[in-house]
């Protein structure tokens, strides 16, 4: 049999495409902004994770520029080579203070994280608990190393428990959990996965991906949003979203930071982070401690849209954070919608199965700290005429 058969066959894009509405790489020629031009459009962008609207703040863009001046465009090796400059140990410094933690460490990617970070810890008797909805990358660090993935109901903690109840007392626990799940916007439920850790001895991983910047008074995150910042036994996160570059991280202990850089293989077989990355990401992580304010505008932007919707009776999921999704609930009727939108100048995400259960797609909309009421008010008209005319 020819391995390349199941190319040639008829995939779902190739229908869609064929339908005229495909949704995925639309060309944009901007940056990132509460308003870009994609495909040669003014479009009102409600599909970033550009949370404090960072991307396009002059300093972070110095920032990036004078790094380049300095270090050049690359580091040519891997950190536990050649790649470590003295920008990362001053980002990681910086983080971990953040973060009240005792030492960080970064990677390449936000999925490189998650990877580098569960493959090197869990071994063959180790069990991985893990909410059904966390992200991608969390599935596939489960699947690269050695130990047993149990799955427990999203945000469902007697579930949760049930699962924790059959694993064997011999074995290690990592309870994985996203802080703000990246599709519905709903928050974890950590104070009751810290009572139910302790209990069965487990320890907590939290992928705080779309919780720092974005919850929290300061914006560390799920655990200062919860009082429970010295329960989580490894922060993850990334700089992509809130901290306007690119790679990840993780923040813990000192022992366990230094058990990772000499066990984590993502990370010692990859080139490390740029150093236009590093400082941008840090000159980023620099003005979200001088500026907190930035968070709360960006929550109280995000509770005038989702009342807004609302008002015009627009079915959303309940969330309290910048992620506010709006049911669709078929695959094809969420890829019109979106075209709809796109042709009125408003772009949000499709999010269609598998990634939510058959029939329940959604348009997934994202907010800025940068987005103004107009805009919103503007982007509310458009949404309500495309929802009403698929109805």
């Amino acid at each position: 049999m020819d391995l390349f058969n199941k190319i040639y066959k008829e995939q779902n894009y190739k229908i869609v495409k064929e339908k005229g509405i495909y949704p995925y790489f639309h060309k944009l020629y901007s940056g990132q902004d509460v308003i870009v031009n994609m495909e040669g459009h003014r479009t009102i962008m409600l599909g970033s994770n550009n949370y404090l609207g960072l991307t396009s703040h002059p300093d972070v863009k110095k920032a990036g520029e004078q790094a380049i001046d300095k270090y050049g465009s690359g580091c040519s090796g891997s950190r536990f080579l050649n790649g470590t400059l003295d920008i990362h140990t001053k980002l990681e410094k910086d983080l971990a203070n953040f973060l009240h933690q005792e030492d960080a460490m970064t990677f390449s990617t936000g999925f490189q994280s998650n990877l580098g970070i569960i493959s090197a810890i869990i071994g063959r008797n180790d069990y991985i608990v893990c909410d059904r909805e966390n992200h991608a990358s969390i599935y596939d660090a489960c699947k690269l190393s050695y130990g047993k993935m149990v799955r427990y109901n999203h945000n469902d903690m007697d579930d949760l428990e049930r699962k924790i109840k059959e694993i064997p007392d011999s074995a290690g626990i990592l309870i994985v959990t996203d802080g703000v799940f990246s599709m519905s916007g709903d928050i974890c439920k950590l104070p009751e996965i810290v009572d139910i850790a302790k209990k069965y001895n487990a320890r907590i991983m939290v992928d705080d991906a779309h919780g720092l910047g974005v919850i929290g008074k300061n914006g560390r995150g799920t655990g200062e949003y919860f009082g429970l910042e010295d329960k989580i036994d490894i922060y993850m996160g990334t700089f992509s979203k809130s901290l306007a570059s690119l790679g990840g991280y993780m923040a813990g202990n000192l022992d366990l930071v230094e058990y990772l850089k000499h066990n984590s293989r993502p990370y010692i077989f990859s080139a490390s982070m740029t150093p236009a990355s590093v400082c941008c990401a840090n000159k980023a992580l620099d003005i979200l401690k001088s500026e907190p304010q930035r968070v709360a505008r960006l929550n109280a932007l995000s509770d005038y849209m989702r009342n807004g919707l609302k008002k015009c009776g627009i079915d959303i999921i309940e969330s309290k954070t910048p992620i506010i999704p709006i049911y669709t609930y078929q695959d094809e009727k969420t890829f019109v919608a979106c075209k709809m939108l796109l042709e009125r100048g408003v772009y949000v995400n499709p999010v269609v199965s598998p990634a939510t259960p058959v029939g329940q797609s959604l348009l997934r909309t994202s907010y800025t700290a940068n987005h103004t009421e107009a805009i919103l008010d503007e982007a509310i008209i458009k949404i309500k005429e495309v929802i009403d005319l698929l109805k």
